[in-house]
């Protein structure tokens, strides 16, 4: 006998007859099922997944967005990741002036043309706004010329920098101001002077990955002088996904993994001119692609391929990327999960200028940092924040009057192991880095070696 309760699922009693009718009309349901979910997908195979209505890009099956959006589609989820990165963390408001780092890659040309969008957005707004009481902010561009370290032909620089000036004064108004910015203009000498100082300094380096690494380091120090004494508060850089990876693995294997998490946010206030992130969540390929389909023109830099650790890591990045399209995103997605530090956050907005809408984005969103991974001591070369170990380290400080607050990649691969060469490397670096070296860490050394003290050994324990 049947169960008479309708709501039972238990086939408790039930006769052979009515199993049998109960599973042929279980079977018929799922084919009515599997036959709309065949007749959806058939009606929708081959068009945009977003839109519905357009081809998409490509037809290839890696699981890209070229795969799955048309042009008009992929190039709105671009830009809607850029502003939604933008807006969530503040980076730009009304009354900023922002610098864009321009390389002339794909990653720095979609990151200009996109705040070149915002920008002319606002001054239509502004335009149209019968009072003006909201301003625009303003846009700068930085191209860094690295040309003396390469030791190009005058001719191919010429038609580099040509190139990048006719991709700026080519973008819609409101213009503009294009800073070319040599690299050895982080010395305050003349240039001739500059670059000879700057090649000493690099030879004085035996590493490769050190080379590269301090060339890093000081492009971002002629960005940080140029934005300052400009007026500019916001520094805004391209890196994308691929670039990310790419230095999470790299910062993991120079033992940087302290530090990794004040690299990899949206936002790093650690500078005097805090550093941006919008493309963060972008691939380099889709960039690649935007730049392609839009007709964007970008410039070929005359650059040595990277070395070391610095290439390897890449071209093992590349190789996991080929094998599986979300091993950049899987890594980005990692790393991001790292407790940020307390200055990767813009400062909470309390301005009438800027909308209410902003504000209330900014505090949703805003880092919740571990205050206990607040770092107020910082490499004088790479301006990275230190670990206890790092600052174990200095025990020798005052027996070593040009010791500095140095991080442990940039003692191993950067500083030479001969104190006397260390001397020497001393007096070629930038004032900046010098009077950073010299003054701002030895004044905090009393300081430190009192954080430190119940760790360090006195003159007569044996450190065995």
């Amino acid at each position: 006998m049947a169960c008479s309760a309708s709501a039972c699922q238990s086939n408790c009693y039930k006769t052979q007859q009515e199993e049998e009718e109960a599973v042929k009309a279980n079977n018929n349901t799922n084919s009515f099922a599997a036959n709309i979910s065949s007749s959806n997908n058939n009606s929708n195979s081959g068009l945009c997944l977003k839109c519905k209505a357009n081809q998409p890009i490509s037809s290839n099956s890696d699981g890209g967005d070229d795969a799955r959006f048309c042009i008009d589609c992929f190039r709105g989820n671009l830009f809607g990741k850029f502003r939604f990165a933008v807006t969530s963390n503040a980076m730009i408001a009304p009354t900023d002036n922002v610098l864009v780092a321009f390389s002339g890659g794909p990653s720095s040309r979609v990151a200009l043309q996109f705040v070149h969008e915002m920008h002319s957005k606002a001054q239509k707004n502004f335009d149209a706004c019968r009072d003006r009481s909201l301003p625009v902010f303003g846009v700068g561009v930085a191209f860094v010329d690295e040309s003396s370290v390469y030791s190009a032909p005058s001719n191919e620089t010429d038609k580099v920098i040509g190139d990048v000036r006719l991709i700026v004064e080519n973008l819609a108004p409101p213009s503009k101001e294009l800073y070319i910015v040599p690299i050895e203009s982080v010395y305050s000498s003349d240039s001739g002077d500059g670059r000879e100082r700057l090649k000493k300094l690099l030879d004085a380096v035996d590493d490769a990955t050190g080379r590269e690494d301090l060339l890093l380091h000081l492009r971002m120090l002629a960005l940080q002088k140029v934005a300052s004494q400009n007026g500019y508060n916001r520094l805004l850089l391209g890196s994308c996904v691929s670039r990310i990876a790419c230095h999470v693995i790299s910062a993991t294997v120079k033992g940087q993994g302290y530090s990794l998490p004040a690299d990899v946010q949206y936002v790093d206030a650690r500078w005097e001119i805090p550093v941006v992130l919008p493309l963060r969540d972008c691939l380099a390929k889709e960039l690649t692609m935007l730049c392609r389909l839009d007709g964007l023109k970008t410039v070929e830099l005359i650059r040595s391929p990277c070395t070391g650790i610095n290439g390897l890591v890449s071209s093992f990045v590349t190789l996991l990327q080929e094998e599986n399209p979300s091993r950049e995103c899987t890594i980005m997605r990692t790393a991001g999960k790292l407790i940020p530090f307390h200055f990767n956050k813009i400062e909470e907005i309390d301005d009438s200028n800027v909308l209410l809408a902003t504000r209330r984005r900014q505090k949703r969103y805003n880092l919740k940092p571990n205050e206990s991974f607040s770092s107020e001591s910082f490499c004088f070369i790479c301006n990275s924040p230190l670990s206890r170990s790092d600052l174990l380290s200095l025990k020798n400080l005052e027996n070593h009057k040009t010791s500095s607050v140095c991080c442990s990649s940039c003692q191993f691969q950067i500083l030479p192991q001969d104190p006397s060469s260390v001397n020497e490397l001393y007096t070629l670096l930038p004032e900046q880095l010098f009077a950073r070296a010299k003054h701002d860490n030895l004044d905090h050394c009393s300081a430190i070696r009192e954080q430190i003290q119940d760790c360090l050994l006195s003159e007569g324990e044996d450190e065995t």
